[in-house]
């Protein structure tokens, strides 16, 4: 395999980096999998070791493969663990981190808004399941969320009970519908507690609530989750570590 010059030019790395994604997509290695040697995903595109191991290098920093000393390389397999360190950002006055445990209110099917058409990339009459839930940190009732996914993507999620939503969602998200959720991009805004949030959350109408609006990619940088958060603050704090 050779680079190529001209105005696309990227790296020879960042090509066969793309190349091992696609095959991720595709789930021939499926999470947990162990890749390929390094020296025969080397030879098998015919590049460098090096540049092989680049590649592996930043696939490992988005999460994308794990990478164990004398044993090898691994598609990356969702945990609760990693849904508390990569994608939740509430810790309390103490800085302790807890995963919250979560109650369903609701998981039903529709026709997608035109917000949840913005949001997920979907066209007019396509249909997104939405799941309502209050999540309790130390007991306490301190998030309530609205979480719209393509239907298309996740067939039969619209059925689940209450009690069949897991608590960590991405997780179920890769065991029952093979999606894997990789990064997620955030807005965070002030806003006041309405009639909804106040009985949800037993706080007084217009009390300051944190929101957190948030896409969530799969490995391929598609859109497959809009979850809007708000968060009761007032004993927890957002907390975003930066490199």
């Amino acid at each position: 395999m050779q680079e190529a010059a001209g105005p696309n030019f990227r790296p020879l790395y960042s090509q066969i980096k793309e190349l091992l994604i696609r095959r991720l997509a595709a789930r021939e290695w499926k999470p947990g999998d162990a890749l390929p040697s390094e020296i025969a995903l080397a030879n098998e595109y015919g590049v460098s070791q090096g540049t092989l191991r680049k590649a592996l290098n930043e696939m490992e920093a988005e999460r994308l493969v794990v990478r164990r000393q004398g044993k090898g390389t691994f598609a990356a397999k969702h945990s609760a663990n990693r849904s508390l360190f990569q994608f939740f950002h509430l810790v309390g006055e103490n800085g302790e981190r807890q995963l919250p445990e979560s109650r369903v209110l609701e998981c039903s099917a529709g026709r997608a808004t035109q917000s949840e058409r913005a949001a997920l990339g979907l066209e007019a009459g396509m249909s997104v399941t939405r799941i309502s839930r209050v999540r309790q940190m130390n007991g306490r009732p301190v998030i309530c969320e609205r979480i719209s996914v393509p239907t298309s993507l996740f067939p039969e999620l619209q059925r689940c009970t209450p009690e069949e939503v897991t608590n960590t969602l991405y997780d179920m998200y890769e065991t029952r519908y093979g999606v894997i959720v990789v990064r997620a991009k955030e807005q965070l805004r002030a806003v006041a507690a309405g009639e909804e949030e106040s009985r949800l959350l037993d706080v007084p109408a217009g009390s300051p609530l944190l929101e957190i609006d948030r896409v969530a990619l799969n490995i391929e940088r598609q859109p497959v989750e809009w979850r809007v958060s708000r968060c009761d603050t007032a004993h927890f704090f957002y907390l975003n570590d930066l490199d």
